[in-house]
Protein backbone atom coordinates (compact mmCIF):
# COMPACT_ATOMS: atom_id res chain seq x y z
CA UNK A 1 0.00 0.00 0.00
CA UNK A 2 1.55 3.23 -0.85
CA UNK A 3 0.55 6.48 1.66
CA UNK A 4 0.87 9.87 0.97
CA UNK A 5 1.63 12.64 3.59
CA UNK A 6 -0.48 15.58 2.95
CA UNK A 7 1.34 17.94 5.82
CA UNK A 8 4.70 17.86 4.90
CA UNK A 9 7.26 18.40 7.60
CA UNK A 10 5.11 15.73 9.84
CA UNK A 11 5.60 12.25 9.48
CA UNK A 12 2.81 9.54 11.09
CA UNK A 13 3.98 7.28 13.17
CA UNK A 14 3.52 3.79 11.87
CA UNK A 15 1.08 2.22 14.08
CA UNK A 16 2.25 -0.49 17.18
CA UNK A 17 5.62 1.81 17.46
CA UNK A 18 4.53 2.18 21.32
CA UNK A 19 1.92 3.74 24.11
CA UNK A 20 3.10 7.60 24.81
CA UNK A 21 1.77 9.54 27.68
CA UNK A 22 0.90 13.06 26.23
CA UNK A 23 1.25 15.38 29.03
CA UNK A 24 -2.07 18.05 29.14
CA UNK A 25 -0.62 21.61 27.73
CA UNK A 26 -1.44 23.70 31.29
CA UNK A 27 -1.17 26.76 29.83
CA UNK A 28 -3.28 26.23 27.12
CA UNK A 29 -5.65 25.26 29.36
CA UNK A 30 -4.99 28.24 31.57
CA UNK A 31 -5.06 30.96 28.69
CA UNK A 32 -8.85 28.92 27.81
CA UNK A 33 -10.05 30.02 31.38
CA UNK A 34 -11.20 33.51 31.58
CA UNK A 35 -13.45 33.66 35.07
CA UNK A 36 -11.21 35.36 37.95
CA UNK A 37 -13.36 33.47 40.25
CA UNK A 38 -12.37 30.03 39.07
CA UNK A 39 -9.07 30.85 38.98
CA UNK A 40 -9.29 32.27 42.67
CA UNK A 41 -11.32 28.72 43.72
CA UNK A 42 -8.93 26.90 42.12
CA UNK A 43 -5.94 28.06 43.68
CA UNK A 44 -7.97 27.91 47.33
CA UNK A 45 -8.09 24.24 46.57
CA UNK A 46 -4.37 24.04 45.72
CA UNK A 47 -3.45 25.43 48.84
CA UNK A 48 -6.06 24.04 50.71
CA UNK A 49 -5.12 20.37 49.54
CA UNK A 50 -1.56 21.63 50.08
CA UNK A 51 -1.95 22.29 53.54
CA UNK A 52 -3.90 19.77 53.86
CA UNK A 53 -1.54 17.32 52.54
CA UNK A 54 1.34 18.58 54.76
CA UNK A 55 -0.53 18.66 58.18
CA UNK A 56 -1.58 15.04 57.62
CA UNK A 57 2.51 14.47 57.00
CA UNK A 58 3.02 16.69 60.26
CA UNK A 59 1.11 15.15 62.30
CA UNK A 60 1.90 11.52 60.90
CA UNK A 61 5.38 12.26 62.02
CA UNK A 62 4.58 13.52 65.21
CA UNK A 63 1.82 10.22 65.91
CA UNK A 64 5.32 8.48 65.18
CA UNK A 65 7.30 9.64 67.34
CA UNK A 66 4.46 9.89 70.15
CA UNK A 67 3.94 6.46 69.66
CA UNK A 68 8.11 5.94 70.03
CA UNK A 69 8.06 8.02 73.25
CA UNK A 70 4.88 5.95 74.73
CA UNK A 71 6.88 2.76 74.10
CA UNK A 72 9.62 4.04 76.01
CA UNK A 73 7.55 5.26 78.47
CA UNK A 74 6.21 1.90 78.98
CA UNK A 75 9.29 -0.11 79.19
CA UNK A 76 10.26 2.74 81.80
CA UNK A 77 7.25 1.71 83.59
CA UNK A 78 7.69 -1.58 83.96
CA UNK A 79 11.41 -1.38 84.74
CA UNK A 80 10.50 1.08 87.89
CA UNK A 81 7.21 -1.06 88.87
CA UNK A 82 10.07 -3.85 89.45
CA UNK A 83 12.16 -1.53 91.40
CA UNK A 84 9.09 0.02 93.48
CA UNK A 85 8.00 -3.13 94.37
CA UNK A 86 11.54 -4.12 95.57
CA UNK A 87 11.78 -1.30 97.70
CA UNK A 88 8.45 -1.46 99.43
CA UNK A 89 9.63 -5.54 100.08
CA UNK A 90 12.85 -3.93 101.59
CA UNK A 91 10.63 -0.88 103.73
CA UNK A 92 8.69 -3.86 105.13
CA UNK A 93 11.42 -5.84 105.90
CA UNK A 94 12.87 -2.97 107.50
CA UNK A 95 10.24 -2.14 109.38
CA UNK A 96 9.21 -5.57 110.55
CA UNK A 97 13.47 -5.50 111.53
CA UNK A 98 12.59 -2.42 113.47
CA UNK A 99 9.70 -3.76 115.28
CA UNK A 100 11.87 -6.90 116.45
CA UNK A 101 14.73 -4.27 117.75
CA UNK A 102 12.24 -1.67 119.60
CA UNK A 103 10.85 -4.92 121.26
CA UNK A 104 14.07 -6.15 122.43
CA UNK A 105 15.01 -2.46 123.52
CA UNK A 106 12.31 -2.79 125.51
CA UNK A 107 12.81 -6.43 127.07
CA UNK A 108 16.80 -4.98 127.62
CA UNK A 109 15.78 -1.61 129.18
CA UNK A 110 13.27 -3.13 131.41
CA UNK A 111 15.26 -6.39 132.56
CA UNK A 112 18.64 -4.14 132.96
CA UNK A 113 17.27 -1.40 135.54
CA UNK A 114 18.42 -2.49 138.66
CA UNK A 115 22.08 -3.24 137.74
CA UNK A 116 21.95 -0.09 136.32
CA UNK A 117 20.70 1.56 139.19
CA UNK A 118 23.10 -0.54 141.75
CA UNK A 119 26.05 0.93 139.32
CA UNK A 120 25.08 4.41 139.58
CA UNK A 121 24.76 4.33 143.46
CA UNK A 122 27.99 2.48 143.63
CA UNK A 123 29.52 5.19 141.61
CA UNK A 124 28.01 8.26 143.58
CA UNK A 125 29.15 6.92 146.72
CA UNK A 126 31.80 9.05 148.53
CA UNK A 127 34.30 7.88 150.90
CA UNK A 128 33.41 6.88 154.35
CA UNK A 129 29.81 6.34 153.19
CA UNK A 130 27.81 3.08 153.11
CA UNK A 131 24.51 1.82 151.23
CA UNK A 132 22.31 -0.32 154.02
CA UNK A 133 19.60 -0.69 151.66
CA UNK A 134 17.99 0.01 148.17
CA UNK A 135 14.64 -0.66 146.89
CA UNK A 136 11.86 0.11 144.96
CA UNK A 137 9.06 2.40 146.37
CA UNK A 138 6.07 0.02 146.56
CA UNK A 139 2.81 1.68 148.56
CA UNK A 140 -0.79 0.29 148.61
CA UNK A 141 -2.88 2.50 146.53
CA UNK A 142 -6.70 2.84 146.12
CA UNK A 143 -9.76 4.11 146.89
CA UNK A 144 -10.36 4.74 150.27
CA UNK A 145 -6.86 2.92 151.24
CA UNK A 146 -5.68 6.09 154.15
CA UNK A 147 -1.99 7.98 153.40
CA UNK A 148 -2.55 6.43 149.53
CA UNK A 149 -0.13 8.21 147.39
CA UNK A 150 0.86 7.28 143.78
CA UNK A 151 2.44 3.85 142.83
CA UNK A 152 6.13 3.67 142.32
CA UNK A 153 5.72 2.10 138.80
CA UNK A 154 3.49 4.09 136.51
CA UNK A 155 3.92 5.26 132.90
CA UNK A 156 5.17 8.44 131.06
CA UNK A 157 3.93 9.94 128.62
CA UNK A 158 6.07 7.43 125.83
CA UNK A 159 4.79 3.93 127.59
CA UNK A 160 7.99 3.82 129.40
CA UNK A 161 8.27 2.52 133.25
CA UNK A 162 8.49 5.25 135.91
CA UNK A 163 10.80 3.24 138.76
CA UNK A 164 11.02 5.13 141.83
CA UNK A 165 13.93 3.85 143.87
CA UNK A 166 14.44 4.45 147.52
CA UNK A 167 18.32 4.43 149.28
CA UNK A 168 19.02 4.30 152.67
CA UNK A 169 22.31 4.48 154.09
CA UNK A 170 24.88 6.17 156.16
CA UNK A 171 28.03 8.29 156.63
CA UNK A 172 30.49 9.44 159.29
CA UNK A 173 30.31 13.18 157.16
CA UNK A 174 27.42 15.27 156.38
CA UNK A 175 29.69 17.05 153.42
CA UNK A 176 30.06 13.51 152.15
CA UNK A 177 26.23 13.06 152.48
CA UNK A 178 25.78 16.35 150.40
CA UNK A 179 28.74 14.89 148.13
CA UNK A 180 26.46 11.97 147.51
CA UNK A 181 23.43 14.03 146.69
CA UNK A 182 24.92 16.26 144.30
CA UNK A 183 26.69 13.08 142.12
CA UNK A 184 23.39 10.89 142.15
CA UNK A 185 22.02 14.09 140.71
CA UNK A 186 24.82 14.06 138.39
CA UNK A 187 24.14 10.51 137.09
CA UNK A 188 22.23 10.23 133.48
CA UNK A 189 20.62 7.32 134.86
CA UNK A 190 18.79 9.23 137.43
CA UNK A 191 16.19 12.36 138.05
CA UNK A 192 14.10 13.84 140.31
CA UNK A 193 16.66 13.18 143.47
CA UNK A 194 15.21 14.15 146.71
CA UNK A 195 16.99 14.03 150.11
CA UNK A 196 13.65 12.37 152.36
CA UNK A 197 15.37 12.47 155.71
CA UNK A 198 18.72 12.53 157.72
CA UNK A 199 18.97 11.98 161.25
CA UNK A 200 22.07 10.84 163.57
CA UNK A 201 22.05 7.20 164.78
CA UNK A 202 24.22 4.96 166.67
CA UNK A 203 26.32 2.60 164.21
CA UNK A 204 28.62 0.25 166.40
CA UNK A 205 28.67 2.91 169.40
CA UNK A 206 29.19 6.05 166.84
CA UNK A 207 27.12 8.71 166.27
CA UNK A 208 26.76 8.72 162.15
CA UNK A 209 24.48 10.26 160.05
CA UNK A 210 21.25 8.26 158.32
CA UNK A 211 19.67 9.51 155.41
CA UNK A 212 17.62 8.06 152.92
CA UNK A 213 16.94 9.67 149.46
CA UNK A 214 14.62 8.71 146.72
CA UNK A 215 15.45 8.80 142.87
CA UNK A 216 13.57 8.33 139.77
CA UNK A 217 15.34 6.06 137.36
CA UNK A 218 15.26 6.37 133.72
CA UNK A 219 16.81 5.34 130.47
CA UNK A 220 20.21 7.52 129.39
CA UNK A 221 20.80 8.57 126.42
CA UNK A 222 22.65 6.36 123.63
CA UNK A 223 26.48 8.22 124.26
CA UNK A 224 26.38 6.75 128.20
CA UNK A 225 25.48 3.39 127.01
CA UNK A 226 28.61 1.26 126.16
CA UNK A 227 27.65 -2.11 124.72
CA UNK A 228 29.97 -5.44 124.28
CA UNK A 229 30.19 -8.33 122.33
CA UNK A 230 29.16 -11.45 124.38
CA UNK A 231 32.12 -14.30 123.74
CA UNK A 232 32.25 -17.41 124.51
CA UNK A 233 34.66 -20.25 123.57
CA UNK A 234 33.30 -23.01 122.13
CA UNK A 235 34.94 -26.61 122.44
Amino acid sequence: MIEINLLPGKKKKAAGAGFQLAVPDFKALVAQVKDPWLIGAIVAWVIVGGGGAALFITERARLAAAEARLENVKTEKRRYDIVIAQKRLAERTRDSLVFEINVIREIDGDRYIWPHVLDQVTKAMPPYTWITRVMALTVVTGPGVPGARPAAVMEDSTGAPIVRVAIEGRTVDIQAYTTFLRQLAASPWFTDVTPASSATVIESDRPVTGFNVTVRYRVADSVYIRTVPLVQAVR
